[in-house]
């Protein structure tokens, strides 16, 4: 397991586009994760129409945050929002869990991995994972420190924080709530942000 859970990430380009979304609740972390799913939807569509010049290529999300910050809430609730109707398992332990979903813009391949037992980036080569992220897929990535920089540049990344309740001045309506700060790193991340 990490040493630590604040193993530093890659550096990073300049986002494309930043937004920040306050979480007051799960309730509020559900409703996120079904815009989420609903701006998935919709930016498939639109690379899919005859007059765009680009296709979907596949969509990589990293999620970053302490145990506990909401990362498998938000992705329980966008695979639901998706069409998944069964069960969602952390991937914990299998590493990665693979749904296949026909959405209105078509079928779609989800994998959700969660990297937080890998000790050393070399673990993430080793385990052959590279070619989910090379067929156009959505890859939900919970702990993508674990890898190192092997995983590249995301599309997206959405990093949840619990709100600073330290300081003594500083009064948070947000006391059980999560910090939402998601960045888009492609034009199809800068896309599918857009329309959260």
């Amino acid at each position: 397991m990490p040493e630590s859970t604040a193993r530093p990430t890659p550096d990073l380009p300049a986002a494309l586009l930043e937004r920040r979304f306050e979480l007051r609740d799960e309730a509020a972390t559900i409703e996120f994760g079904q815009r989420f799913a609903r701006a998935i939807d919709a930016t498939r569509t639109c690379y899919s129409t005859p007059l765009s010049s680009e296709r979907f290529h596949g969509l990589q999300v990293q999620l970053i945050g302490d145990l506990g910050a909401g990362k498998t809430t938000l992705v329980r609730a966008t695979l639901r929002a998706l069409g998944h109707t069964g069960r969602v398992k952390s991937p914990t332990y299998t590493l990665v869990e693979p749904y296949s979903l026909v959405i209105e813009s078509g079928p779609l391949d989800v994998y959700h991995f969660d990297l937080y037992r890998f000790a050393d980036p070399a673990e993430w080569a080793d385990a052959g994972f590279r070619e989910y992220f090379d067929a156009g897929a959505l890859c939900l990535v919970e702990w993508p420190q674990q890898a190192g920089g092997l995983l590249g540049v995301s599309d997206l990344v959405f990093q949840l924080t619990l709100p600073n309740l330290s300081l003594p001045d500083e009064t948070s309506s947000n006391e059980e709530g999560r910090v939402l700060t998601a960045r888009a790193f492609s034009e199809t991340g800068k896309s599918c942000l857009e329309r959260c």
